[in-house]
């Protein structure tokens, strides 16, 4: 049983009736799967990515819109008590150059705030890259918030930066994730304490994540490789990238970004999976001298090898990337469920909202990116929060 296995184990199930999932820029569905295997219903989904909606029918639900946001019409989109949502990233990315909130897609928030705003579910969740938090110079992430405040009937929104790694994906992936619950529901969230790194169990290692991985499994076809990329790769030790390679030997390359002719290093989780990119941003095994299949690649993204994709394998490649790791939501998705199931803790959340309103993002997000177990309104003592 791989790590992934054992992960999805731990999902509580929710009970009956399911409470209702809408989902926007789906993707393959990486925010969603844990939901679905806890017996979320899934009423309603869309992204405007062809092979990205095919991934979504196979293994989660068929309903889902092959369309761009901009283009859905909001009134026909069912009610929920959930909304999901990973709006497009990349113009918030570290990797690339990043206009933020003034590219062609920084603003397509605005369209999850508007579903939100006309289907007021009970709790929301927005993710994207860590570059959110300094795009714009701090802007977007401010502009971000103060928008989702504003909806009615009310939202407590708490931002938390999240590396994956912490709770047991064998890669460093660090994403922002926004939380908004309707003030009337009282529901006191409980953010989950890592369980990886810092004295706790150890971080999951990219050999115990790819562990027997079976020829026969989906999606582990394997690239062809050039002779050069071969010899290339034997000079690059476990973990090293292209500036291990001497400027002098006739293989030496000159990369732009830290991924290219990057290695696994065996013992520490992966770095951060990539969507796309040129020659050399595959990702590569060590010790063998070749690039991951999209299978290694799902595996390191916290996907169970039951989870097929569908598409080329670009487009496959292209999903993997720019998914939400289903592993490291497992906790959160626990979290919402105790509020379903009737287990939560209850306070009023609009004593919360006039407390950390009052403090800025930053130090809203310095005390949420603590690695213990705490509850929304542990935020108001400040003596929890001492470093």
């Amino acid at each position: 049983m791989s790590y992934i296995e054992k992960s999805f184990e731990k999902i509580i199930s929710v009970k009956d009736p399911s409470p209702k999932i809408i989902s926007l820029f789906s993707g393959c569905g990486g925010l969603d799967l844990p939901f679905h295997r806890s017996g979320y219903n899934l009423v309603w989904a869309n992204d405007f990515d062809e092979s990205s909606c095919q991934t979504f029918e196979k293994n989660i639900s068929k309903n889902i819109v092959h369309d761009s946001i901009e283009n859905v019409d909001i009134d026909s989109i069912p009610d929920a008590d959930i909304v999901l949502g990973g709006f497009p990233c990349q113009d918030f990315s570290q990797i690339w150059k990043k206009p933020g909130l003034d590219g062609t897609r920084g603003n397509l928030y605005t369209y999850f705030a508007e579903i939100v705003r006309k289907k007021t579910p009970k709790i929301f969740i927005a993710e994207n890259v860590r570059g959110l938090l300094s795009a714009n110079k701090g802007l977007a992430i401010e502009t971000i918030i103060k928008d989702f405040r504003s909806l009615k009937p009310g939202y407590l929104v708490i931002p938390k930066l999240v590396n994956f790694s912490s709770y047991g994906l064998p890669q460093i992936r660090e994403r922002v994730l926004i939380f908004g619950i309707r003030k009337d529901t009282d529901f006191d969230i409980s953010f989950p304490a890592y369980t990886h790194g810092n004295n706790k169990l150890p971080l999951t290692s990219s050999k115990i994540g790819l562990k027997n991985i079976g020829s026969k499994v989906p999606n582990q076809e394997h690239m062809n490789i050039q002779p050069r990329t071969i010899e290339i790769l034997k000079r690059i030790p476990a973990g090293g990238n292209f500036t291990a390679i001497d400027k002098n030997d006739p293989y030496y390359v000159k990369g732009m970004i830290s991924h290219v002719y990057r290695r696994l290093n065996p013992d520490e989780p992966s770095k951060t999976i990539i969507a796309s990119g040129g020659g050399g941003t595959w990702g590569y095994h060590y010790p063998e001298p070749r690039a991951l299949t999209n299978r290694e690649r799902a595996r390191l993204q916290g996907f169970p090898d039951s989870f097929i994709f569908e598409g080329k394998f670009g487009e496959i490649r292209r999903q993997i990337g720019n998914a939400v790791p289903p592993v490291g939501i497992i906790h959160f998705v626990n979290s919402i469920t105790e509020f379903f199931n009737g287990k939560h803790k209850s306070y009023d959340l609009n004593e919360i909202d006039r407390h950390i309103s009052q403090i800025s993002i930053k130090n809203l997000m310095s005390k949420s990116n603590s690695d213990f177990d705490f509850n929304a309104s542990d935020l108001m003592n400040d003596d929890l929060f001492v470093s």
